[in-house]
């Protein structure tokens, strides 16, 4: 051996024997201990109860290990080497001995210059410098007699059990920290569907009403004290009841709501304003508002003139609330709502020229800072609004998705859209079904009509004297529960109204000679299309008597208002032969929109039918398999048939438009053959084209409003008033449709589907181009459009 070697080989012996502390021999050394039997030491000499380990995040951890892993993790002792990982059977060294065990110290941070002493202090990584100045403060690193710590050297079994005795012996099991768990309850779009009623079939339903709503409410109350219940819009119009108090039995001055009256009987704490709160006009609002003993909040709808917001745009609720341990605290719950900017284009009729709209999404980025400011623990966002893409496109109905990623907010509640979360929505991207979750903000969205109660529980921890939420849920529940009864309290708030409601729409007006039915209304001309449409041409008609377009042609729009609309198998219009009543004439015409026409050329009327075209799926000629003729996400109250037109729909071609309206492909054509009086349509032609105030006002259709509106003219009657005016005038109406549209000729071998209610095969003509086929999920079933 030369002599360098000699010298290298005594060096590594010198080492060997100085790093062994007093009185551990050369063989212990190799006995290193991992960071797995590590942190089993360390937990088992505190004597705490154990968990079973499940929820552990680390994925690497044997079964037998995960109890003591959980719990070190639990007490704050441990992190893992990634989020998923851990690493148990990596040796552990010295260094990652005393931060473990530095981390369970409650003490203030020691000075730095405690390490001074030790000679090997600068092999100490600068990020661990605190924790091990904070175990020699505590006696657990006392280092070598050469005073050195050798911060690198692997742990052997002595070393660990002399670390683990001198930290039991410094270590207190932290306090239990003081939690609250709160409860958030929210409803949305009860569309005046208060009793446990409905009205279109004059008979008591388990489906609907905020009286069945309300005893899932009770529930959740008695189960969590610590709640709080709110309303999410669009509670004052959608059934004769909400017509019989707006346009029959007129809401007076200090006369409180039906509406109000039930949700101040279940003490709401606070509501927001839905697009249909203003079909009615500003005035009418007002008076029904000023009942309400909760507080509603909007942010963004402001006064035209003074430019100032027109609602209160949040409010600090105050909410006593228990904690983990029996104590009562003060939480402070801040609460903003917002309403779609659309409302000022639906209801140009009431709101022009009175409400601007400013953006959802900047008008909440606005208020939550001034929540946080005036002290919120907790803010609560009302969003009437759907939850919509995961890409934000300004001026866009629905960002309840957008809402979500806005910092600050803590709990959403959603709607408008009349669907349910955790549920729908789930090919967004961050959107946890199972925790009811979008980008990590609990969000809920409670169907429609009271059909569910949207539940958000919170979890909040005291941290010093502020309440912060480190955990969220949100959920839904059915009001289909076997056993549940409807909640007094909301009927008895709403006992004269519903009586008054029913006397109103078993009024007679007249009969009809056809059955009106909606079962087939989007696959070929429909009676409950062709009533609205003859009786609207009959009211224009008589409007323009005498003017300068008396003898303009016109073009009546109707569209399918119940036609299984958002998954609901009971969603149709059914009406035999027979008597004719005021509660068919709110199933024939759904919403309380008033008559409007719009001055068009033959080349936009076509153009209109080409964006109407867009609810249909694009069939391939080429498939022998079944292809549903609708497209699944398209709704079918913005497929509007024109008459007065003839024309076929090709749905082997391309659309034009999409289900939303919006352009796709310019160059496509769907619209085939169209024809007035017999003859290929006039591009250039005048016509008017009779419809609704929510068509004109910019809602998909093809409006064409030119630069002043002048084209477009607006009047306050109601489209289901000139239906039941109509009905009262003749007496006695056939409403059978007149098949001014159809399909192009579908090519052979394709196999082209429809799905509406089961009950829809009771009333296939014989020799229909309809076909049943089975029935199917949910309550519908399967046709054949040949």
């Amino acid at each position: 051996m030369n002599k360098k070697l000699m010298t290298k080989f005594l060096a590594m012996l010198l080492v060997l024997f100085t790093v062994l502390p007093f009185g551990l021999s050369a063989n212990a050394a190799s006995n290193d201990v991992t960071r797995g039997d590590y942190v089993k030491e360390l937990v088992e000499s505190l004597n705490v109860e154990l968990g079973d380990g499940s929820k552990l995040a680390f994925t690497d951890v044997p079964k037998d290990l995960a109890p003591y892993v959980e719990k070190a993790v639990e007490l704050k002792l441990i992190k893992g080497k990634t989020a998923t990982l851990f690493d148990p059977n990596d040796k552990l060294t010295r260094q990652q001995a005393f931060v473990i065990s530095a981390r369970g110290l409650v003490n203030e941070n020691a000075p730095l210059s405690v390490l001074d002493k030790f000679k090997d202090a600068d092999q100490v990584a600068k990020t661990h410098k605190q924790d091990l100045a904070n175990a020699v403060a505590a006696n657990i690193l006392q280092g070598f007699e050469d005073n050195t710590i050798r911060p690198r050297d692997y742990v052997t079994t002595e070393q660990m059990k002399s670390i683990v005795e001198r930290f039991v012996a410094e270590y207190k099991l932290p306090t239990s920290e003081t939690t609250v768990n709160l409860q958030i309850l929210g409803t949305t779009d009860i569309h005046t569907n208060l009793a446990n009623y409905n009205y279109f079939l004059d008979a008591e339903s388990a489906d609907v009403g905020l009286a069945n709503t309300a005893t899932l409410i009770e529930q959740a109350r008695t189960k969590n004290p610590n709640t709080l219940l709110f309303d999410n819009g669009d509670l004052i119009q959608g059934t004769p009841l909400g017509s019989y108090k707006a346009l029959e039995n007129v809401l007076k001055p200090g006369e409180v709501h039906p509406a109000v009256a039930a949700l101040n009987a279940l003490k709401y704490d606070g509501g927001t304003l839905g697009n249909h709160e203003f079909n009615y006009g500003l005035e009418f609002l007002d008076e029904v508002l000023n009942d309400a003993k909760y507080p509603v909040v909007n942010a963004n709808t402001y006064d035209a003139k003074t430019k100032e917001r027109m609602y209160t745009p949040y409010v600090i609720l105050d909410k006593e609330v228990v904690d983990n341990t029996g104590k009562k605290h003060t939480l402070k719950v801040g609460v903003t709502g917002i309403v779609p900017t659309k409302i000022v284009e639906w209801d140009a009729i009431h709101l022009a020229g009175k409400v601007e709209m400013q953006e959802p999404v900047e008008a909440v980025k606005e208020v939550v800072p001034e929540m946080q400011k005036a002290g919120a623990d907790v803010i609560v966002v009302l969003s009437h609004s759907g939850i919509g893409g995961d890409t934000y496109v300004k001026g866009a109905e629905n960002v309840g998705y957008q809402i979500s990623e806005i910092e600050g907010v803590d709990a959403l509640i959603t709607g408008h859209s009349h669907l349910t979360f955790p549920g729908d929505y789930k090919d967004l991207k961050n959107v946890d079904q199972e925790k009811g979750k979008i980008n990590g903000v609990p969000t809920v969205m409670a169907g429609s009509y009271g059909s569910h109660l949207g539940v958000i529980d919170l979890k909040l921890e005291q941290q010093g004297s502020k309440w912060v939420v480190v955990d969220g849920q949100g959920s839904i529940r059915s009001i289909k529960q076997e056993g549940l009864k409807p909640s007094k309290t909301v009927l008895n708030a709403i006992k004269e109204a519903h009586e008054g409601t029913l006397k109103y729409i078993r009024q007679p007006v007249g009969e009809t000679t056809a059955p009106i039915h909606s079962y087939f209304s989007m696959v070929q001309d429909d009676p409950s299309i062709q009533i609205v449409t003859q009786a609207q041409k009959w009211f224009i008609e008589q409007e323009l008597k005498g003017t300068a377009d008396e003898n303009t042609p016109l073009l009546s729009a109707g569209a399918p208002f119940k036609a299984g609309s958002r998954n609901n198998p009971a969603d149709y219009t059914n009406i035999p032969v027979g008597p004719l009543a005021i509660k068919n004439m709110a199933d024939i015409y759904h919403y309380d929109n008033t008559v409007a026409t719009i001055k068009v050329t033959g080349a936009q009327a076509i153009e209109w039918l080409e964006m109407a075209a867009g609810i249909f799926a694009t069939i391939d000629p080429n498939k022998t398999e079944e292809q549903n003729i609708i497209d699944p996400e398209a709704r079918s109250y913005n497929f509007d048939v024109l008459d007065g037109l003839t024309y076929q729909i090709d749905v082997t071609s391309p659309s034009k438009y999409d289900r939303r309206g919006i352009l796709v492909d310019e160059k496509a054509n769907r619209i085939k053959n169209v024809q007035y009086n017999g003859k290929p349509i006039d591009l250039d032609q005048e016509f008017i084209i009779i419809t609704n105030n929510y068509r004109v006002g910019g809602s998909y259709g093809a409006t064409f409003k030119n630069e002043n509106g002048s084209n477009i003219t607006n009047y306050a009657y109601e489209n289901r008033q000139a239906v039941i005016d109509y009905i009262m005038a003749n007496k006695t109406i056939n409403p059978a449709a007149d098949n001014n549209w159809s399909f192009a000729p579908f090519p052979a071998n394709t196999k082209i589907i429809y799905h509406s209610a089961k009950d829809a095969q009771k009333v296939i003509p014989a020799g229909s181009n309809i076909e049943y086929l089975e029935d199917t999920e949910g309550g519908f079933g399967k046709y054949l459009i040949k």
